[in-house]
C-alpha cells in the first residue's frame, strides 16, 4: 500500500496535478485495438485481432464486465509506425476509447507511446519485444508479453542440452530484431559461448541470399533467426536452396508460426525450432489447461487457420487483461483503469500476468512475466523440447 502510494505521488507530480482523466458513459464499454491489418506483417495483426474478437465473446457470454457488453474499436497501423501513432490518436480522440491494445511490433509500438502520455490512456502491449517499451518512463504502458531479454534468459536452459558452442545471428533491422540479438549475445557470452557472424535484413527485404551465404561459411554449429512468419519462410527456403546447414536453427520472438511453416516452407523447416509464447499443439502444457483447450476449440470451430494460434492468444489474453482491469475498476475511466491495471492477477494462456513496475522512479511501466516454449519440426510433426 505505502508502494503504490509513493508510485501515485510521484506520477500525480511528474504528469501534473488537477488533469482531468477520461471517463465515458456509454451502453457498451469500447476497447481500443492497433494490429498490423494490411502491409507486409498484416496476417500477424489479423490473427491478434481475431484472438480478441473470441475474449470479447467469451466476456459477453458470461455477463459482460459491470454489467455492459465489451466493444472493439479496431484500428489498423498498416504495418507501418507512423501510421501507429495516427491509428492510437484516432482512437483515442474520435472513437473515445478508454484503454488501448496494440501495437504488434516493438516499431510501431514504440511510435505509439508517446500518444499514451500525451492523452493520458492505458494500454496493454500484447506482442512487441523490444525492452525499452517498458524502460523508457511511460507510466501508461502494461506488457503481457516478454521483453527480448526476457525470452533469452528463458531460453537459456536450452543451450548446453542443445549443444550450442557457437552461433550466428540473423535479425530484422528493427527495434524487436536488434534487441533481440543483444539479449542472445548477453546470454551466450555469459555461458562463455562465442558468437560468430551478426547480420541484419531489412523488414521489407524478399532476398537474403547474400547474408545466408556469409553464413554458410561459418563455422557456427547453430543459427538463430529473429523476424516475423513471412520472411522467415523466405529465409528458410533459401537457407535450403544455398544448402546452409547447421545443427540448430532455432527462431526467437515468437512472432513464427510452425503450423505456417511446415504449410509455406515445406522441407525446409526440417529439424528447426521455435521459441514460442503459447504451444496450442500441447494445451496441457498451458497455465491454464482448460481454458487453452477452449481456445484452441473456439478457434477451430470459427474455421479460422490453425497457424495462427501462436499469435492469436495475445490477442485473447490482452482483452481479458483490459477486462479485469475495469472490473476492478468499477467505473469506466481511464485513470482508475490505469491504476486498477497494477492490481490485475490473471491466468494467461501463456502464464500469470501480474504486473510488476519496470522503469524509472516515479514513471514506471508495468511489466507481466509469462512462460516460453521450444518446439522442434521433425517429419512434419512439432514436439515440445523439454
Amino acid at each position: 500500500m505505502y508502494k503504490k502510494f509513493i508510485r501515485n505521488t510521484l506520477l500525480a507530480s511528474c504528469l501534473g496535478l488537477g488533469v482531468a482523466s477520461f471517463a465515458y458513459a456509454q451502453d457498451t464499454i469500447k476497447i481500443g485495438i492497433i494490429q498490423p491489418l494490411t502491409g507486409s506483417v498484416a496476417a500477424s495483426g489479423n490473427f491478434v485481432l481475431n484472438g480478441a474478437k473470441i475474449a470479447v465473446d467469451y466476456i459477453n457470454n458470461n455477463g459482460g464486465v459491470l454489467g455492459k457488453k465489451l466493444e472493439l474499436a479496431v484500428a489498423d497501423n498498416k504495418s507501418n509506425p507512423t501510421e501507429s501513432a495516427n491509428a492510437a490518436e484516432k482512437l483515442i480522440v474520435r472513437d473515445k476509447v478508454p484503454v488501448l491494445i496494440g501495437s504488434w511490433g516493438s516499431t510501431f509500438t514504440l511510435a505509439t507511446l508517446p500518444k499514451l502520455m500525451e492523452y493520458k490512456i492505458p494500454m496493454v502491449v500484447e506482442t512487441a519485444g523490444a525492452d525499452k517499451i517498458t524502460t523508457s518512463g511511460n507510466p501508461y504502458v502494461f506488457r503481457i508479453c516478454p521483453t527480448n531479454d526476457m525470452e533469452a534468459t528463458s531460453f537459456a536452459r536450452h543451450i548446453e542440452p542443445l549443444g550450442i558452442k557457437k552461433a550466428d545471428i540473423l535479425v530484422v533491422n528493427n527495434d524487436w530484431g536488434l534487441g533481440s540479438a543483444s539479449s542472445i549475445k548477453r546470454i551466450l557470452k555469459e555461458k562463455g559461448l562465442a558468437v560468430g557472424k551478426e547480420l541484419t535484413m531489412d523488414h521489407s527485404a524478399q532476398d537474403m541470399s547474400s547474408q545466408l551465404s556469409e553464413i554458410r561459411g561459418s563455422d557456427a554449429d547453430t543459427l538463430f533467426i529473429v523476424t516475423a512468419v513471412e520472411q522467415l519462410t523466405l529465409v528458410l527456403k533459401q537457407a535450403e536452396g544455398l544448402g546452409l546447414k547447421k545443427e540448430n536453427i532455432i527462431t526467437l520472438g515468437g512472432s513464427q508460426s510452425p503450423d505456417q511453416l511446415i504449410a509455406h516452407a515445406g522441407s525446409a523447416v526440417e529439424g528447426t525450432m521455435h521459441n514460442v509464447m503459447f504451444a496450442p499443439w500441447f494445451p496441457e502444457a498451458s497455465a491454464d489447461p482448460e481454458l487453452a483447450k477452449f481456445f484452441v476449440q473456439e478457434w477451430n470451430e470459427r474455421g479460422l487457420d490453425k497457424a495462427g494460434l501462436t499469435e492469436s492468444f495475445r490477442g485473447f489474453d490482452a482483452v481479458r487483461t483490459v477486462a479485469a482491469a475495469i472490473e476492478e475498476a468499477g467505473v469506466v475511466d481511464s485513470d482508475k483503469i490505469r491504476e486498477a491495471l497494477w492490481d490485475v492477477e490473471l491466468t494467461g494462456l501463456n502464464g500469470p500476468i501480474e504486473f510488476r513496475e519496470s522503469g524509472p522512479e516515479g514513471r514506471e511501466s508495468g511489466q507481466s512475466y509469462p512462460n516460453t516454449f521450444l518446439v522442434r519440426i521433425q517429419d512434419g510433426e512439432i514436439s515440445l523440447v523439454e
